[in-house]
């Protein structure tokens, strides 16, 4: 990373006091993000991804660790920063528009203080910027979901903040328009140039909107960095079953002495000879070609990609090669 980073979290804790004792939600989260940068927290419900944007932007206290945002600490040893005061911007998964609001006034709203004209002007430059210029005047309930989504953008980068939240961005749109439309979100804040951090449980929203990814266990942070540096060079197992279409088995299950592997479909291939056996579960056509579930003798499942144009039937038992020259181990 070069240069000083734009956003900072360091051995951030954070919990409260439960019937059962102290419940810690967050556990000595670290990561950094460049100006610019998109990163992106990914885990399952519960994992305290959330909690961490709460923090952030100055709703959640922490017990431990530092927030720091363009060299300002915002809550730490030092002291705390109250939230209207961060310059944290956030969009919630619900997009929170206001109904009786027409669009310009919903981009508008965080800017009261602002003399009128100047107000205007940053509307209509950010309608612009979104690709909403000439809608100003129509309301929430008139838009689409994805126009909807572009409004609580603008609202949230009408202030100019030096961070942008985004909680389950996609959570509420149907999942045929999900990838495209995080594909479209990335560009507009690719273009206004703002540091994002967002949280997700789906990894093909991780994978299509973000530079760095986090991946969240019972509120660790077990490894960060980049998407393809996740996928092929996971860091422990649970990122390894997590990311992608793979499960850890043991290595001895393919003939490839002791610890554990990583597999996913391309790791391998139909082969009588094959020294990995199971009985097929099912087959589905995902276009161009097949996939499908084996059930190992174990009880483990594995994903399968078949590349030729006839697949085996569900219920043949079937024999598999390995062909991955650079296995991902792990110790058993």
């Amino acid at each position: 990373m070069i240069g000083s980073p734009q956003l900072q979290l360091q051995a951030v804790q954070i919990g409260y006091a439960g019937a059962s004792g102290f419940k810690r939600v967050v556990d000595g989260l670290s990561l950094e993000l460049a100006r610019g940068e998109i990163g992106c927290l990914l885990g399952a419900s519960g994992c305290g991804k959330t909690t961490v944007l709460r923090a952030i932007s100055g709703f959640e206290p922490l017990q431990q660790g530092r927030i720091v945002l363009g060299g300002r600490e915002l809550e730490g040893p030092g002291g705390s920063v109250a939230a209207e005061k961060r310059r944290v911007g956030m969009m919630f998964q619900d997009y929170a528009l206001f109904p009786h609001l027409d669009v310009a006034a919903n981009v508008g709203f965080g800017l009261r203080g602002i003399v009128r004209a100047k107000r205007q002007q940053r509307v209509n430059a950010m309608l612009l910027q979104v690709g909403l210029d000439g809608l100003g005047g129509r309301y929430p309930h008139e838009l689409s979901g994805g126009q909807q989504q572009r409004v609580a953008l603008a609202r949230a980068l009408a202030p100019m903040p030096e961070l942008l939240l985004l909680d389950e961005p996609f959570s509420n749109l149907d999942t045929s328009t999900r990838q495209r439309l995080a594909e479209e979100l990335r560009q507009l804040l690719k273009a206004t140039g703002t540091t994002v951090l967002m949280v997700t449980h789906d990894q093909s929203e991780a994978f299509a909107m973000a530079d760095r990814i986090g991946v969240m266990q019972g509120g660790r942070l077990l490894q960060w960095g980049a998407a393809p540096q996740l996928y092929r060079a996971p860091g422990d197992a649970f990122v390894a079953g997590f990311i992608g279409r793979g499960v850890v088995l043991p290595a001895s299950l393919l003939e490839m002495g002791e610890g554990n592997v990583l597999v996913r479909p391309e790791d391998l291939q139909l082969d009588p000879a094959g020294s990995l056996r199971g009985v097929l579960e099912s087959v589905v056509f995902r276009g161009p070609g097949y996939s499908g579930w084996l059930r190992l003798p174990g009880g483990e499942r594995l994903a399968l990609d078949f590349n030729g144009a006839s697949p085996p039937s569900p219920g043949e038992n079937v024999a598999l090669r390995w062909v991955n020259p650079a296995p991902v181990r792990f110790a058993g």
